[in-house]
């Protein structure tokens, strides 16, 4: 729950986005339900969760916090959308339902991922913020979405194809694909409260372990779980012969690997009080979770 609102903070955003998305009747129609289609009703939420428990952290309002934890939803809806395409992943499956490209086609769902970027922007460029930290925030996200960041990393994945990749390697893409926009969901709310260096260096070196700890997870899922489970199809990355880190480490050195990331975040987290517990339980579900 939202300690400040005392709702749930993945509610909050889904009704959030379900405000921002245009409405199915609205022309486009066909593009409009597309979006919908894959960005409400599933997903962890991770990233908007993660907004508004740092926000909390550093005592702003939950309010304050809407527009970048929509924001951050709506870029990885538009992540996954492409990243689903048989031009990339070719996945069928998602949050246990058709992927876009499925349920309507390759087109749409292309248009339909670019339309949740823009949407995304405009976001947070219409937020009520001070003109300084809009542009701080734009510029963080942009950085953490584009070729040095998420979009960079889904290159490094494809171009690494069936080859081995080193761990240093194999975690450099993890970094940028994965990490870059958890990054970003733990250092836009540091930015909008005006949070001191010591407590942005501290949440960002947490940020960037916990971003390499959901990877893990995901790759030991892959080997450890079903698709029902999972809601998108298991089992791809041994069958695309995929540098993992359980192909790199063996499942019980990824497990360690996992379990030494835990550590490392909760020390990352002592200098704060309680208030930080929210994220301690996000870093907790990280590495435990079942899908």
């Amino acid at each position: 729950m939202s300690p400040e609102s005392g709702e749930n903070p993945a509610a909050r955003v889904e009704r959030i986005l379900d405000k921002l998305l245009p409405a199915e009747t609205q022309t486009p129609a066909r593009l409009h339900r597309a979006m919908r289609h894959g960005c409400l009703n599933g997903g962890k939420r991770m990233r908007a969760q993660l907004v508004y428990a740092t926000g909390y952290l550093l005592g702003c309002r939950t309010g304050n916090m809407d527009p970048a934890a929509a924001a951050l939803e709506l870029i990885h809806a538009f992540s996954l959308i492409h990243d689903d395409l048989p031009a990339m992943d070719d996945d069928a499956l998602r949050r246990g339902k058709p992927t876009v490209h499925i349920a309507f086609d390759q087109a749409t769902a292309i248009l339909a991922g670019d339309a949740l970027q823009t949407l995304a922007f405009e976001t947070l460029a219409t937020a009520d913020w001070p003109d300084a930290v809009k542009v701080d925030v734009l510029k963080r996200l942009l950085s953490a979405t584009g070729s040095l960041g998420m979009c960079g990393g889904q290159q490094l994945d494809m171009d690494a194809g069936g080859k081995a990749l080193a761990l240093e390697e194999l975690q450099r893409v993890h970094a940028m694909k994965t990490g870059a926009l958890i990054k970003a969901a733990v250092l836009i709310p540091a930015a909008i409260a005006g949070a001191d260096s010591e407590a942005t260096e501290a949440l960002a070196a947490f940020a960037e372990d916990l971003g390499l700890a959901f990877q893990i997870r995901d790759d030991i899922l892959d080997v450890d779980a079903s698709t029902e489970q999972l809601g998108k199809s298991a089992g791809k990355d041994v069958a695309q012969s995929k540098s993992t880190y359980p192909a790199l480490l063996g499942l019980d050195g990824a497990k360690t690997q996992l379990a030494h990331l835990a550590e490392r975040m909760r020390a990352h987290l002592r200098r704060f009080d309680d208030r930080a517990d929210r994220l301690r339980e996000l870093a907790d579900f990280a590495v435990n979770r079942r899908n």
